[in-house]
């Protein structure tokens, strides 16, 4: 019972603190109501049957996550429709599994600064935050109870902040009647298929940075949260696994899923089970309420797309106040490179767009150029 209670609460946190961010996504990216259930639909097919398999097969709880930076990083892109945008999942669901094939191409990753993939990271989350401010401006009244909320919550729990700001959030919007009504009866599900076109600029701008983030702030997260409760994770498995279930929907909309971080903390603990032995049962539970997920889409998303803009704006922005600190800690961590660090991150945060590609890949680009030229001058003083 601890098992189903453990992964009940790991599905709830992994919904109801990000799909605010992958329905800004597809916002971003013109997604049809259709397109975006699909979106979520075939996000949680991924990620039950990944989580199913991989904690059948190996014995430890393995918990699967969409990729909720990379999410972020979709919503700030410009210039991309669904078609392009399909055709970059599929490339970095491509790169994930020659990540797990070809150890090399693992160690080319490894040696991109952390400062300057976490400074990329940081400047595309940065927006999100911001923008629980701006829509004060509209909803002040609304905002202002969130935030107290999510800033009281988080003093007993931090991951479960932005969940209590939700539960806020709804209870505020039916009491003062603010919900919307859909504009058509509800379904529970549908999958609706998009022929990927392959876009360079998409490709360069979405696909590779997608790869990056959710390699550095999803899976390596994930892994050391396995390592930490005493596990051996298999971490080619692993990558190969989410690599290929994000290929096969990307299809359908979803763009990446990936190792688990807050989630995975959820089923690994002794809450879950005193028998370490034990506890990748949560992983079973944890793949079948996502699959249950899955096929009920329609009518939690029609429920979540009631409500206020400014409640969707608030809980995205909210949820991902973490992610922005643990990024900024990084990216200002080793002195040495935190001017590179300010440029990429300056660059992320802003809307430059140069041939068709977004601010993503610029950041990385203007990071590693500053880096390299700090190098080159600090040789060049040592030399003389």
């Amino acid at each position: 019972m601890s098992q189903l209670v453990s992964a009940l609460v790991a599905t709830f946190v992994g919904f109801a603190a990000s799909v605010a961010v992958v329905l800004a996504a597809a916002q971003a990216l013109g997604a049809t109501p259709g397109q975006t259930v699909s979106w979520v639909a075939g996000l949680a097919l991924a990620k039950g049957i990944a989580s199913l398999w991989l904690s059948w097969r190996h014995r430890m709880p393995i918990i699967c996550a969409w990729s909720t930076p990379g999410a972020a990083l979709i919503a700030a892109a410009s210039g991309v429709d669904m078609a392009a945008a399909v055709g970059a999942f599929l490339a970095a669901a491509v790169l994930m599994m020659a990540t797990a094939a070809f150890r090399p191409l693992g160690a080319l990753v490894e040696r991109i600064p952390m400062s300057i993939a976490a400074a990329m990271l940081a400047g595309v989350i940065f927006r999100f935050v911001v923008a629980v401010f701006d829509e004060m401006r509209v909803e002040p009244v609304m905002v202002a109870i969130l935030l107290a909320v999510f800033l009281l919550a988080r003093l007993r729990n931090p991951f479960l902040g932005v969940i209590a700001a939700l539960g806020a959030g709804l209870i505020l919007t039916f009491a003062t009647g603010q919900a919307g009504l859909p504009a058509g009866p509800p379904t529970l599900t549908q999958i609706e298929l998009i022929m990927p076109r392959l876009d360079p600029a998409a490709l360069i701008g979405v696909g590779v940075p997608l790869y990056l983030v959710t390699m550095a702030a999803q899976n390596l997260p994930g892994f050391a949260v396995l390592r930490a409760a005493g596990y051996t994770p298999p971490a080619a498995a692993c990558l190969f696994v989410t690599g290929l279930m994000s290929f096969l929907t990307a299809p359908t909309g979803a763009h990446m899923v990936n190792m688990a971080a807050i989630s995975a903390s959820i089923c690994t603990g002794p809450d879950t089970h005193h028998n370490p032995g034990e506890r990748w049962k949560a992983g079973l539970w944890y793949g079948l309420f996502w699959l249950t997920i899955a096929a009920s889409a329609g009518l939690l998303l029609a429920l979540i797309v009631a409500m206020p803009k400014a409640l969707i704006v608030a809980v995205a922005g909210l949820g991902l106040v973490g992610s922005l600190t643990g990024a900024l800690g990084q990216a200002m961590a080793n002195e040495r490179e935190r001017f590179a660090a300010v440029v990429a991150f300056a660059v992320a945060a802003s809307s430059l767009s140069l041939f068709g590609v977004g601010s993503a890949f610029w950041s990385l680009a203007a990071g590693l150029a500053v880096l390299t030229l700090d190098g080159l001058a600090g040789r060049l003083r040592a030399r003389s």
